[in-house]
């Protein structure tokens, strides 16, 4: 059940401001393990427990635009 995921996201960022938001958000949510926000690719990738639903629900809030996202692993 508390199998590991690795999750990418195609997010629509435009300054470090905006990584630096879904940063702050990824760095206190339980269930993630690592991740890598490159804002040259506008693409975050994360590792963890967290169900994608919940992932995608904490990366939304941030109020930044998710183009797509998928479970790569």
């Amino acid at each position: 059940m508390s199998d590991q995921h690795t999750y990418k996201f195609n997010v629509k960022m435009t300054c470090t401001g905006c990584s630096g938001a879904i940063d702050r958000v990824l760095k206190k949510t339980e269930g993630v393990s690592e991740y890598d926000i490159s804002l040259e690719k506008q693409e975050v990738l994360v590792k963890g427990t967290i169900p994608y639903d919940d992932l995608h629900a904490k990366i939304a809030k941030t109020g930044k635009q998710i183009i797509s996202g998928e479970t790569v692993a």
